[in-house]
This record gives C-alpha cells, sequence and structure tokens, in this order.
C-alpha cells in the first residue's frame, strides 16, 4: 500500500496574485512544487492530492497537475469557508481560511493510504520524502502512531530577518512531547533568539528540532482532526481572523494521549522564500543540488 502525499496549495493562488506569477526556482524553469513531487515519486508515494480553491481549479490542472498526471496518480479537494461540521456556519465577516486543520479534513474522502502533509511552496529535500516514505509504508489505516519531520532549526533559518517557527520537545524514545511556536527567530553569533514584542527573549543554539509543516499520518487522523476543529470552532469560531493549525491539533492529541507523533530527524535543509531577498538563496541551493547530481538538470522529460 503506497502512502498518499497530500499537498496544501488553497493559498497558492492569492499568494502570488493567481498561478500565473509563481516564481521558477530550478534551472529549467521548474517551482518548488515541482521537486516535492518528484522527490515523492522516487520515495515510492504512490497518489498525489492537492488542496486548492475552487477557483483556480482549471489552471492549478493545465499549469501545474498535468505534468505529474502521466507519473503518479493526482486527486484534487476543495477548501471553503463553508465546508464545515454539521450545526456551525460561516461567520458574517469571515473571508479568512480556517486553517491547516481545516484544509486536511477537506481532503477526507481523497485519501485512502497513510500520507504526508506538506506546504506547496517549501522545498524539504530528497532525505526528508526517503525517510517519511518509509515510516508510511509501514504503517496501517488504523494506526494511531502518527510523525513529523524534525528539521535541525539552524538549518531552516533565514539570513534576511526573523521566522516563525515550531520548537519541539521529545521523550526519551523520540516521540514529541510538546511543540512551542515562537514567531520571531533570528540568527545570531551562537545560534539564534526569540524576540517577542514585549521584549522576552529566549536563547537557542540553533540544534533544536523544529516543524516545518512536514507531516506524516494515516486516514485515523481524520475523526480526531474533526473532533479538534469542532473544539476550535466552538472557542474561536465566532472570531474573524484566528485560524486552526495542525501542529496545535497535534501537539492537543500528543497531550490527551490520543495519538503519538514520532519525529524524524533530517538533516537536510530547508528551503523557502520567507522575504524576497530569499529567492536568490532557494535559486542557488536547488542549482547546487542539481550540480551534485541529486536533480536532474530537467526534472520533467
Amino acid at each position: 500500500m503506497k502512502p498518499t502525499l497530500l499537498v496544501l496549495a488553497a493559498g497558492m493562488g492569492s499568494r502570488y496574485g493567481g498561478l500565473k506569477q509563481i516564481d521558477p526556482m530550478g534551472p529549467s524553469g521548474e517551482t518548488i512544487l515541482d521537486y516535492s513531487v518528484f522527490d515523492a515519486i522516487r520515495a515510492g508515494f504512490g497518489k498525489v492530492v492537492f488542496i486548492i480553491r475552487p477557483d483556480f481549479e482549471q489552471d492549478f490542472r493545465e499549469r501545474i497537475a498535468a505534468k505529474f498526471a502521466a507519473r503518479i496518480e493526482v486527486g484534487f479537494a476543495f477548501q471553503t469557508l463553508d465546508r464545515l461540521p454539521q450545526g456551525f456556519t460561516v461567520p458574517a465577516g469571515r473571508e479568512k481560511p480556517w486553517g491547516t486543520t481545516h484544509a486536511i479534513l477537506c481532503a477526507r474522502d481523497t485519501v485512502h493510504t497513510p500520507f504526508a502533509v506538506i506546504n506547496a511552496d517549501d522545498f524539504y529535500g530528497r532525505d526528508s520524502y526517503a525517510t517519511l516514505g518509509q515510516y508510511l509504508s509501514g504503517l496501517r489505516n488504523g494506526d494511531l502512531t502518527y510523525a513529523m519531520v524534525g528539521f535541525t532549526l539552524k538549518n531552516t533559518l533565514s539570513d534576511h530577518g526573523a521566522v516563525a517557527r515550531g520548537i519541539c520537545q521529545a521523550d526519551g524514545h523520540g516521540l514529541l512531547t510538546d511543540i512551542q511556536e515562537l514567531t520571531k527567530i533570528a540568527k545570531t553569533v551562537t545560534g539564534a533568539e526569540n524576540r517577542t514584542e514585549d521584549g522576552v527573549v529566549t536563547q537557542l543554539n540553533g540544534e533544536e528540532p523544529v516543524s516545518m509543516n512536514m507531516w506524516g499520518f494515516t486516514p485515523s487522523i481524520f475523526a480526531l482532526l474533526e473532533a479538534e476543529f469542532i473544539s476550535y470552532l466552538r472557542t474561536k469560531g465566532h472570531e474573524l481572523k484566528s485560524e486552526s493549525y495542525i501542529p496545535m491539533s497535534v501537539g492537543n492529541l500528543v497531550k490527551s494521549q490520543q495519538a503519538t507523533c514520532r519525529i524524524l530527524r533530517t538533516t537536510a535543509a530547508w528551503f523557502g522564500v520567507t522575504y524576497r531577498e530569499d529567492k536568490a538563496m532557494v535559486q542557488a541551493n536547488i542549482l547546487e543540488q542539481v550540480r551534485q547530481g541529486n536533480y536532474p538538470t530537467t526534472l520533467w522529460t
């Protein structure tokens, strides 16, 4: 039973002003998403499901998904504000999506095997997909032993400003015990530090495992996430800007002992464009990966 890759892509259209604005990063015009699907295919994934907004479905199918269809099964799920559990409605004035927990729930009917979750515009690296794919291949659909790829903090920082990262805590068996969301982490001479708006400073050595939203689940997660999302709606559903994030939901499941989550450490460097100035760095890093033979010069030939 091959695992599925679930891609959180619903925000791509708004972030880039339409899919036509997605930046090429590879030497032959490849996007970061191209490398993600390429890595998943060679790691043994059998299907990719894109969670998108309905209004750019045709553009997504033609410009992005068509190149993958001959190489891997492709599916779609649609995230809309009105896809809510019974008894809940969209509050007047709400325009912001409900968050990544809700996005995953929107794909419930399209995923029938253990699956990975990634962001569409993050470069996670070949080793990350191989590690997660191997772990997922050993799971059954009903298992409650999930996973998170743990990147090393220093490999995920930007030279151009502060970033938000989920700092992870683990027990002696490598199981996640807590995620602390720090939103203003910047490089320092000794590692990194997080400085809040009220001046509280948290020193970090740069070796801490962090979540970059690369998860491994089984279909058993859907019922648990639905309960988490309902709890969120009851307490914060009236707010117009709040969101239900998957790290918070998984953290709650771990703390309540409803599931476990293993941290799969990787030495791979994470690449992403947090700041405009990061683009050149991402392009240079991908070109170096190509030079080392980790990727062909042209992915889809």
